[in-house]
Parts: C-alpha cells; structure tokens; sequence
C-alpha cells in the first residue's frame, strides 16, 4: 500500500488515484444554467449594439434583418432567465407559484333541513 492510500484511508477521504464521480445537485444546475443565461444576454447586447451600428452604416436590408433576429433571440433568453427563476421558486414552496387551488365542498340538504337552520339562528 502506497502512502497516498494509507493517509487517505485513515482520513476517509479518495485518494488521488481513486475517481469520485461528483453528482451535481439540482442548485448547482439551476446556478449553471443562470450563469450562462446572463452570459448569452450581457454578450447578446454588446453584440446587438455593434450590429446597429452596422446596420445604420450600411443600410443593407438584410443587416436590419439580422439585428431583428438578435432581437427576438435575446427577448427569448430573457424570458427563458425569469422562467427559470420561476420553476426554481416553485420547486422550493412545492406549490404552484399562482396558489390556484381547488376544494370542493358538496353539502347535500334538504329544503325542510335548510328552513330549520335559518330559523334556528
């Protein structure tokens, strides 16, 4: 036994030689997946303002075409940052985000029965 897997046992940890398969939890991908969202949008954007210039320096109606498209893709990646968000606090509450819930309460009385409690109070 080599002196790596000697401290390592006594520490209970891997030893280097050793893999340890490392699991990712549902946090780690929602920050992951927010990271690159934010990314794509903060490079989108300088990219759209160096498309408008081009745009506005040619005239060409296919640049306006292509600053149209970054437009709507970013606009996309916007939504797709805040219904991210929003699963993540539905996931954390376990509960629908708007609280629509439905209860159904059936109560089955007779006309007699319901004239005896409206008297009663």
């Amino acid at each position: 036994m080599n002196s790596d897997k000697i401290i390592a046992d006594s520490l209970d940890i891997a030893a280097f030689d050793e893999q340890v398969e490392y699991i990712p939890s549902s946090d780690d991908d929602y920050d992951f997946a927010r990271k690159n969202i934010r990314s794509i949008l903060e490079k989108g954007s300088i990219a759209l303002d160096k498309m408008l210039d081009v745009a506005d320096l040619s005239q060409h109606p296919r640049s306006y075409e292509v600053v149209s498209t970054l437009i709507k893709s970013l606009s996309d990646s916007s939504k797709d940052l805040l219904e991210l968000a929003e699963k993540k606090n539905r996931i954390e509450k376990g509960k629908d985000v708007d609280g629509n819930k439905t209860i159904n309460n059936n109560l089955y009385i007779s006309t007699s029965e319901l004239l005896k409690l409206i008297k009663n109070k």
